[in-house]
């Protein structure tokens, strides 16, 4: 086991030293920069301009920049933001809970709701909730999430009145549990948003193993002794289901990150995903960077757990 760890270890710092390379020269090479996007005085000389890219490094050759920049980066220094000056570290700890904690509670609920409903409706094949839970699906897999978003805000917030249009939170101080009431009333569309887009292609996709697991010759036998449906359930199919979830909950970590960009702009929620969209307008390198090298770090940390967890469900498997 040690040794698999030492190996998993490995591979996760080649990857992220292989994807730093990568994100840092596409992004350099890019048309544009932050000095030539718009973002400063028009009115700004030549000479200032060379001015601040000797300040930011600018001005050197392109490899001496990504070392310099991974020699800060091993010391968790992702540099300073070109628009507002903070560093990146700061700007990213200042919106990565948010971020986090929106879709953490959605990527709970869409796994509860689809382990579920996926189960039931393999087990009531050709019923009328498996036909529910089929065209829900469809609509739920084919839905793009920025249009259910302005749906939900036309209606629920602009006719209805029942819930904010945007932000997070409406009360000050930021404190008291009136305050976490008022946030939480403020994250029930967005929240709402990723689950129902979320919840589709997996509650199929559990649907289908559970079917698979159903034709099995030890689940006929069980039925032949007059097993019950709970005890089916919770000694035959959950345990046969453990591997391809683990599989996907690990798959699902980058999207904690990267599919907040579009709903956190939309609803105007300031967090990882407005701030990755902001820096992308900007063109503001150490921001892109930082949030990219976080986003690749969960990707490999989440295909890491799951093997680990696979390799304890089954030790043999390698």
């Amino acid at each position: 086991m040690k040794k698999q760890i030492l190996h998993k270890l490995f591979y996760l710092i080649w990857m992220l030293a292989l994807i730093s390379i990568i994100s840092f020269f596409a992004i350099h090479l890019a048309p544009n920069s932050f000095l030539s996007a718009g973002e400063l005085n028009p009115n700004i000389t030549k000479e200032s301009l060379e001015h601040l890219k000797e300040i930011y490094g600018l001005n050197k050759p392109l490899w001496q920049q990504y070392v310099s920049w991974m020699k800060a980066l091993l010391h968790f220094d992702f540099g300073i933001s070109f628009a507002s000056g903070k560093p990146v570290i700061e700007e990213i700890k200042e919106r990565i809970g948010v971020t986090l904690g929106i879709n953490l509670v959605a990527m709970v609920l869409i796994f509860l709701i689809s382990f579920f409903t996926g189960i039931l409706a393999a087990l009531k094949e050709g019923s009328l909730f498996d036909r529910i839970v089929k065209n829900l699906s469809l609509i739920s897999f084919s839905m793009p999430s920025f249009y259910l978003a302005l749906l939900l805000i036309l209606f629920f917030a602009v006719e209805l009145g029942w819930f904010p249009i945007g932000g997070l939170h409406s009360l000050e101080p930021k404190s008291g549990i009136a305050y976490y009431f008022d946030v939480t009333w403020h994250l029930v569309l967005p929240i709402a948003v990723v689950v129902f887009v979320g919840f589709g292609s997996l509650s199929q996709y559990i649907r289908s193993l559970t079917l698979d697991i159903l034709k099995s010759d030890y689940i006929f036998f069980a039925k032949a002794r007059g097993i019950e449906q709970k005890e089916l359930i919770f000694y035959y199919i959950i345990p046969n289901l453990k591997p391809p979830i683990i599989t996907i909950l690990g798959l699902s970590l980058p999207g904690i990150i990267g599919g907040s960009v579009i709903l956190e702009s939309i609803f105007g929620i300031n967090g990882m995903g407005l701030l990755f969209y902001q820096a992308a307008m900007a063109r503001d390198y150490p921001v892109i960077l930082g949030i990219l090298i976080i986003t690749a770090f969960l990707t490999l940390l989440g295909n890491i757990l799951a093997d680990l967890a696979l390799m304890k469900l089954n030790p043999f498997a390698r």
